[in-house]
């Protein structure tokens, strides 16, 4: 199998009636068995690139390749080799759990023995057995992603296509998707993510693009990332006004433009928060300055995206 699963090359998209310019030549690549979180703000493009890569629209330019098969080319054999899990979920609430995997084992054209082991297979991975005979109207909106999910891995697919799975998910539910997904790669699995939430890719992506307006912003591993666009914070908390101005006059001094101040807590802003907190320190107690606070913050990917983006992840 190619080392490379998804390789995208200049990738653009306009919708006509819209005039949208959804995608102006993006490029990236992921590889087999790797996690690729694809972030950016609502109306970004994230969701054009999945739909194009699972073949259900076309790009205007630009090329594809699935483990080295073209996009245009080869798009029956593509879709033998990968699995989607929209924002939605793709099954039908009036039917149970099992009626659903095996409908949809039956249409990726198994017999009927095969598709009912396939459907208790996948209820029994993800803790669905117990539920295989109810409808999903009585299904909790976890049970439902995880039946999503299940739904997407019918055809034993070497890449799978995650579109905000656990969009509106309670934190339980939540971390029970994350601890199947990272169980798929382990097995081999190579996965495509796109997500609102900055905390799952920083958990579950080897790497992660942003992507704002159509094209590519950043592109790199999430500790990368951090070190390149976010900021450590120093948070230095003094006995008293009298010592909060004396740091104040050492800090400036040592470290111009990067000093915030807020009653007697002063902030540090800098790129490397290792080296910064001891600078401090040592500036801080070569003086004799008493403090009664100190908190180190490292950058996260929410630093990240207010950089690259202007907003935080919360406003889109």
């Amino acid at each position: 199998m190619n080392e490379i699963a998804i390789e995208v090359n200049d990738l653009s998209k306009t919708y006509p009636k819209s005039k949208v310019k959804a995608l102006d030549g993006v490029s990236f690549q992921v590889k087999t068995g790797k996690v690729l979180g694809l972030l950016g703000p609502n109306g970004a493009g994230k969701t054009t690139i999945v739909r194009i890569l699972t073949t259900i629209i076309k790009q205007d330019s630009g090329s594809a390749k699935i483990f080295g098969l073209d996009l245009a080319s080869r798009t029956h054999a593509i879709k033998q080799l990968i699995g989607l899990a929209g924002q939605y979920a793709a099954v039908d609430e009036n039917l149970t759990g099992f009626e659903n995997l095996t409908m949809i084992s039956r249409l990726n054209h198994m017999n009927k023995v095969a598709a009912k082991s396939k459907a208790l297979e996948l209820l029994e991975k993800f803790d669905l057995i117990a539920a295989k005979d109810r409808t999903l109207k009585t299904y909790s909106g976890g049970m439902r992603r995880r039946l999503d999910l299940a739904a997407s891995l019918v055809n034993n697919p070497a890449i799978l296509f995650l579109d905000e799975p656990t969009t509106g998910l309670d934190p339980q539910s939540r971390l029970m998707l994350w601890d199947s997904i990272q169980n798929l790669v382990k097995s081999g699995t190579t996965v495509l993510l796109t997500t609102q939430y900055l905390e799952e890719a920083d958990r579950l992506a080897d790497t992660i693009i942003v992507i704002d307006h159509g094209r590519l912003i950043a592109n790199g591993t999430p500790t990368d990332l951090k070190k390149r666009f976010g900021s450590s914070v120093i948070s230095i908390t003094l006995r008293n006004a009298e010592a909060t101005d004396s740091a104040t006059r050492l800090l400036s001094a040592n470290f111009p433009n990067k000093l915030l101040s807020e009653d007697n807590t002063l902030k540090v802003i800098s790129q490397d928060g290792p080296k910064l907190t001891l600078d401090v320190l040592r500036i801080i107690d070569a003086n004799n300055i008493e403090i009664v606070g100190l908190n180190v913050s490292e950058p996260s990917l929410d630093d990240v995206f207010l950089t690259l983006t202007g907003q935080t992840i919360q406003e889109n």
